[in-house]
């Protein structure tokens, strides 16, 4: 099984969209600052994720969600956790 993943920076509010085999190992690394592409936005909260059967599955949904219609897709799905 393979995770997309939306995570947003407790410090700036932004997202930051990925994929992995390992969720919760994944989670743990962004936070702890060992992942160079957000080390400087953590701490993070895990606010959206989709299990994928395949790794070209999880990359193409994450490759989708990183677009503008994806973003819009995010948006509505996470209206009311984005509007408190």
């Amino acid at each position: 099984m393979y995770y997309t993943y939306v995570l947003q920076s407790q410090k700036d509010g932004k997202f930051y969209i990925g994929f992995t085999k390992e969720l919760k190992l994944r989670f743990e690394r962004h936070n702890k600052g060992l992942v160079d592409s957000t080390k400087k936005r953590a701490p993070f909260n895990l606010i959206y994720y989709e299990a994928c059967l395949s790794r070209e599955d999880a990359t193409r949904r994450e490759k989708y969600l990183k677009t503008y219609h994806g973003r819009m897709f995010l948006k509505k799905r996470l209206k009311s956790y984005l509007t408190g």
